[in-house]
Order: C-alpha cells, then structure tokens, then sequence
C-alpha cells in the first residue's frame, strides 16, 4: 500500500493515443492504440465509434470493476479534444485518466509509468494536457526505440510513422502482456505500486 501522504490513483479512463485511418495503423505512433486493443480482448470490453467523444469508445468491467477505453479519432495533434469530451460526459477527473502512448528515449520492450509530468515534446500529450488544463494525470510511456543515424528530422518522421520490424513484431506481444500487467497492477493497488514493480522490467522474447 502507498504510504497516507501519497493516495492511491486509480484510473477509470484509458486512452490509447494513435492516428486514425488505415495509413497508420500498425505503426510504431500507434502503439498507444494497440495497447487499447489489447486491453480490451483481455477485459472483453467491445469497442466502436462513438461520434460524441470523437473516437472509438468502450466501456466494461475489468479487475477493479468498471472501465472506460478511448482511442481518439481527431489526429495525435488533437488528441486532447476527444479525451475532454469523455471526462465532461462521466464527470471524471483528470488524475482518473491514463494515457498510454509511443516513445522513442525508449527501447522497445520497455515501458514508463508515471503520475504526472510534461509532454515531453509528444503532439499527443501536449494536447492532452492543454485540454485536461492539467499535467497531473497518469501516462504509461511504451518504448519504440530512436532511429537509425541520418536527417534527425526525416528519421524521426519515418521512424514513428513506420511500421515494426518482423524482429519487432516477434516481441510485441511481451510489450503488450507488460502493458497489460502494469495497467491491471494499477488498478487494484495503485499507480505508484505499479510504478515500483513494472518501470524496471523489460519484455524480452520467451
């Protein structure tokens, strides 16, 4: 248990951030996406669009009752947009929301779990923290890794826009098992005690 000066988070809304359309699936930016997917095969929760919230939407019970999932369909950049539009609808907080997206200071098979912080110059979070009026909420960072050496400004593009590598993909699934673990720890003892146990493992092929 977390100590009484250091409450316990627990999420209620889980956002994936990602860009729509059949162009960007499967890449690395979309991770956050994939995430959501996962999640919701692993609690049953179906998903689809839902044009008030601007995203795909689901909601159901996983193992601390019930859940929300979002995927916004508004572009990275605009991300904030679909997440505020779900928080006034349920009347939820901004420490009650989780947003799990793509990092490159990350390899992959690495995860980051925090309570709060800045957006650290991703076009999704920046969104999402103006929207949110807030950077104290909940975000798990999954490692995509940096590119290659060459035009920095290219090769970030390319990187994030291109899809995993077939030794890549091999590993995914461990990414997403950690994931799922971090997140479901979350939930049934809190943020921090999910942080203390998942931000040091690494998913590696069995």
């Amino acid at each position: 248990m977390t100590e009484s000066n250091s409450p316990v988070v627990v999420p209620q809304l889980i956002v994936g951030l990602g860009n729509p359309g059949s162009k960007y699936d499967q890449t690395r930016h979309n991770i956050g996406f994939v995430a959501i997917d996962a999640l919701a095969r692993t609690w049953q929760i179906s998903l689809s669009e839902h044009r008030k919230f601007q995203g795909i939407f689901g909601e159901g019970r996983a193992v601390s009752g019930k859940m929300r999932l979002l995927k916004p369909t508004t572009f990275m950049n605009l991300s904030g947009q679909s997440i505020r539009a779900v928080m006034d609808w349920y009347k939820l907080p901004a420490e009650s929301v989780l947003v799990v997206y793509d990092d490159m200071d990350l390899p992959l098979g690495k995860i980051r779990l925090r309570q709060s912080g800045s957006a650290g110059g991703h076009n999704g979070m920046k969104s999402a923290i103006a929207h949110l009026g807030s950077q104290n909420f909940p975000r798990l960072r999954i490692g995509i890794g940096a590119p290659k050496d060459g035009d920095p400004d290219r090769q970030v593009i390319s990187h994030v826009l291109g899809r995993f590598s077939s030794g890549e993909e091999r590993l995914l699934p461990e990414v997403l098992n950690l994931i799922t673990g971090a997140i479901e720890m979350s939930l049934q003892q809190g943020i921090p005690k999910a942080m203390s146990l998942y931000n040091n493992r690494t998913a590696t092929l069995v």
